[in-house]
C-alpha cells in the first residue's frame, strides 16, 4: 500500500515504533514532513540501500538541492545540510575529504585503543563501585556520556575543561525540539568552541585528528589543503559523530538487557557474545533513527511505480528499515541469538561511518566490564517508565536509572 499524504514526524519522538510502521505500511518510500521540511522518508532496506550508492543521489545540498537557500534561514536542522564536511561531500570532494581522517581509525589504531578504553571504562565504573548499595545510578549520565568523551577528547585533544561545554552544545545538535533561533544560536556557540579549540592547537600542535587535520588545513600546493570552513566543519563532524552514537547504543543495549533478563542470560551462558548484544542493539534500537538528507540529481523511480523528482530531498529513516519484515524474521523482537543482525545503523556505501569500529569496541568493553562488575544490577524503575530524548533523530533516554547492587536488608 502507498500513500501520498505527507506524513508529519514527531519532533519528539514520542513514539517512535508506532511511527516507524506507520512509515513502513506506506511503501518502500513515503513524503514525510520533517520540522517543515518535505522529505522520502525510506523505510525499506533495499530501496534504502540503493540510493545509499545511487550516482544520482547527493548529500550536497548546496549544489543538488533547489529549496537550499529559502529552507536554511528557517529550519532548525540547518546545521545538517549546512556544514562542509564529508558528511554533506559529494563526489571527488568526499574522497578527498575522507582520505585525510581515515587512517586514524584503521582497524590497526582501533585495536591498539583496547587497552586504554579498557582502562577508561573501569576507572567509570571504579567511581559507581564506590557508591553505597541500593544507590539508584543513571547509568547515561555516569557510564554511557564519560566514556566516549573521554575516547574522542583523547582523539582530539580536546582540553579536558572543555569537554562538557562540548557535550552541551553537541546535545542540542540532535534536539529537534528546539526552534530555529534556539539552533542558531547553539550553532554560534558550537562553531566558536570549534574555533578556540584550532587556536590553541595551532599553538601547540601535537599527536592528535585536531592537529592533523590543521597541518592539512595549512598545506599548500597539492590540490588536498583543507579550506577553513572544511577545518571547521571536519572538526565538527568527528567531535559530534564520535560519541553521540556511542551513547546512544550504551544507554540502549543497558535498558533492554535489564528489561529482558533472558539476554543477558544468553551472554552469561555463552550462547551469545558481547559483539551479538552490540549488533542486535544496533540493529533494533539504532543510535540514529532519521538522517537528513540527500537530494536526487535526476528522477529516480521507485520500485510502486512513483517518482522521486530531481531536486527533492530523501530522508534515509535507518530505524524504521533495521526492523522491516521482509529483512529480518520477528523484527521487532531483541534476540541476541539471532544469527543475522544486518542493520543500516552506520550508514552503507561511501559514506558508512568511518567511527564503526571504535563505537563497537567502546560499547562492548563497556557492556561487558559493567555486567563482570554489577551482576546483580537491576533497572531502577518500569521500561515504559524510562523517558525516551526528544529527538526524531537521536535514539535513546533521558536518563537510564540502575539500581547497581540491592539495597541492604532491614
Amino acid at each position: 500500500m502507498t500513500d501520498d499524504r505527507v506524513l508529519v514526524l514527531d519532533p519528539n519522538g514520542a513514539d517512535p515504533d508506532a511511527e516507524h510502521r506507520t512509515l513502513r505500511e506506506r511503501g518502500p518510500a513515503t513524503p514525510v514532513d520533517i520540522l517543515g521540511v518535505t522529505a522520502w522518508s525510506v523505510s525499506d532496506p533495499a530501496l534504502l540501500k540503493r540510493l545509499l550508492t545511487h550516482r544520482d543521489v547527493s548529500k550536497d545540498g548546496r549544489a543538488h538541492w533547489p529549496d537550499f537557500d529559502r529552507t536554511v534561514p528557517v529550519w532548525p536542522l540547518a546545521l545538517w545540510v549546512t556544514q562542509q564536511s564529508m558528511f554533506t561531500a559529494y563526489g571527488a570532494d568526499h574522497s578527498r575529504l575522507r582520505r585525510l581522517v581515515a587512517p586514524a581509525f584503521s582497524a590497526r589504531r582501533i585495536a591498539a585503543l583496547q587497552p586504554d578504553v579498557e582502562a577508561l571504562v573501569n576507572g567509570i565504573l571504579d567511581g559507581l563501585d564506590a557508591l553505597p548499595a541500593g544507590t539508584v545510578a543513571d547509568l547515561r549520565e555516569h557510564l554511557a556520556y564519560p566514556l566516549p568523551i573521554a575516547v574522542i577528547g583523547r582523539l582530539m585533544d580536546v582540553p579536558a575543561d572543555r569537554r562538557e561545554e562540548f557535550r552541551t552544545v553537541v546535545d542540542n545538535v540532535f534536539a529537534t525540539h528546539l526552534t530555529a533561533g534556539e539552533q542558531a544560536a547553539n550553532t554560534a556557540a558550537l562553531y566558536g568552541l570549534l574555533d578556540a579549540l584550532i587556536e590553541i592547537k595551532r599553538a601547540a600542535p601535537g599527536d592528535d585528528m585536531t592537529s592533523q587535520l590543521i597541518a592539512a588545513r595549512d598545506e599548500e600546493g597539492d590540490g588536498s589543503a583543507l579550506s577553513g570552513t572544511e577545518l571547521r566543519d571536519m572538526l565538527l563532524l568527528l567531535i559530534t559523530a564520535g560519541y553521540e552514537t556511542t551513547v546512544n547504543v550504551i544507554d540502549q543495549a543497558v535498558v533492554t538487557l535489564l528489561s529482558e533478563p533472558e539476554q543477558l542470560a544468553h551472554v552469561r551462558a555463552g550462547r551469545c557474545t558481547w559483539q551479538d548484544v552490540v549488533e542486535e542493539t544496533l540493529r533494533h534500537e539504532p543510535a540514529v533513527k532519521h538522517l537528513p538528507l540527500r537530494y536526487a540529481r535526476a528522477d529516480i523511480p521507485l520500485p510502486d511505480g512513483r517518482t522521486i523528482r530531481a531536486g527533492e530531498a530523501i530522508l534515509a529513516s535507518y530505524a524504521a528499515a533495521n526492523r522491516h519484515p521482509g529483512w529480518h524474521e520477528d523484527a521487532d523482537r531483541f534476540d541476541a541469538t539471532r544469527p543475522g543482525k544486518d542493520h543500516l545503523a552506520f550508514g552503507h556505501g561511501i559514506h558508512f561511518c568511518l567511527g564503526a569500529p571504535l563505537a563497537r569496541l567502546e560499547a562492548t568493553t563497556a557492556l561487558r566490564l559493567l555486567f563482570e562488575r554489577f551482576p546483580e544490577a537491576r533497572l531502577a524503575t518500569a521500561r515504559h517508565e524510562v523517558e525516551r530524548l526528544p529527538s526524531l533523530i537521536s535514539n535513546g533516554h533521558t536518563t537510564v536509572p540502575v539500581r547497581l547492587r540491592p539495597a541492604p536488608a532491614g
